[in-house]
């Protein structure tokens, strides 16, 4: 008995699925051009779940990422160092991701930490980094 309700559920939860889907792909064929601007448009109403008209420009976000601060192969943290005070800039998520300015990642684009020069190489140690 409780494989049939297990089963029933289990084509409910399909079927809604497939209608929401259908219900995006009929919505999606009736937008009108967008002046080349990337854009994306998602209309959904599920039961707990209430998304209309949410818009994202995709041309909005006008940072500037810097991919410099990406270190790979051995890392040399000294000469990243330009002000020579022992510290860096690091990202929490990111070891690699060093500058001696403060910034944001470029790979999750959260801010960069302000480290000692032994914080950041044992970080990068504890990430299977190679330090110089």
């Amino acid at each position: 008995m409780k494989i049939n309700h297990v089963k029933t559920l289990f084509y409910l939860f399909a079927v809604l699925v497939l209608a929401a889907s259908f219900t995006f792909a009929q919505d999606s064929t009736k937008s009108k051009p967008s002046n080349h601007k990337h854009k994306m448009e998602m209309k959904m109403d599920m039961k707990g779940m209430n998304m209309n008209n949410m818009k994202m420009d995709m041309n909005s976000t006008n940072a500037k990422v810097d991919s410099s601060i990406i270190r790979s192969g051995v890392i040399d943290l000294k000469a990243i160092d330009k002000n020579k005070d022992g510290k860096v800039y690091e990202d929490m998520m990111d070891y690699n991701v060093i500058s001696d300015k403060p910034g944001k990642c470029p790979i999750c684009g959260m801010t960069l930490k302000k480290v000692t020069l032994a914080k950041a190489k044992a970080n990068l140690a504890e990430a299977g980094f190679k330090v110089k």
